[in-house]
């Protein structure tokens, strides 16, 4: 083995061993956070720490099964479940022009200096100079995007104010694709109709994601650190 390809073979090595270290680092670091994560603490930190207490000798009390009698059946406890039909259309378009114009001209002229020895001659103009600059640009950009499910979340919290957090996943698969369709957020109890319905524009806190497995997602992902680097050393 030559000198060239003993470099190139520890090179990659040394390639191979960040990429494997960069992707323990990634999984060993814990996640942040979220929005929703940081209102439901927030909420809570203002939690009655001392519930009322029944009377001593009342016939009433909070955990009796005909305390809600009448109340309708929409979710107001945890592990109720709720549909979350999920109907989001977004669309963003901008354009832009920019136009500009400029001229400039600058002229002197020598009549006599020590004689004209010819009329064509460069002592005629001195100098005489024009410019002209003129820029006309435009730009337009669009997108749009729009996502139609609907799926069941159960009710993870229930918040002082009254307020229900909602967790809940969809998986689907069908031969080899596979799709996961998760959702977080914060409903209030109105919103809810009688069917225990409520439409995703009614979601505050939300979190959407859609995440796929298969043919189709492995055809569109993004190439590895080290197919990248090797791309990026070709002249071609």
């Amino acid at each position: 083995m030559n000198s060239k390809l003993r470099g190139a073979f520890v090179g990659f090595c040394l390639l191979f061993a960040l990429s494997a270290a960069n992707a323990a680092n990634k999984k060993a670091k814990a996640p942040q956070p979220t929005a929703l994560d940081q209102y439901i603490k927030e909420a809570s930190s203002h939690e009655d720490v001392t519930p009322a207490q029944p009377s001593t000798g009342s016939l009433w009390t909070s955990a009796s099964r005909f305390t809600d009698l009448g109340s309708d059946l929409r979710a107001i406890h945890v592990n109720d479940l709720v549909t979350i039909v999920v109907n989001e259309n977004a669309t963003a378009v901008a354009n832009g022009a920019t136009q500009t114009s400029r001229a400039s001209t600058l002229s002197s002229s020598v009549t006599q200096l020590g004689g004209i020895k010819s009329p064509t001659g460069g002592l005629v103009n001195l100098a005489n100079s024009a410019t002209t600059t003129a820029l006309n640009g435009a730009g337009s950009t669009s997108r749009g995007a729009t996502l139609t499910t609907t799926l069941s979340a159960r009710v993870t919290h229930v918040l002082p104010n009254g307020y229900l957090v909602l967790e809940g996943t969809k998986d689907v698969q069908v031969n080899s694709e596979f799709q996961q369709i998760s959702l977080r957020g914060i409903i209030r109890p109105i919103d809810l109709d009688t069917a225990n319905n409520v439409s995703s524009t009614a979601i505050a806190q939300m979190e959407l994601r859609i995440n796929g497995k298969g043919v189709v997602a492995d055809a569109i992902r993004r190439p590895n650190a080290v197919y990248r680097f090797i791309m990026g050393l070709l002249p071609f």
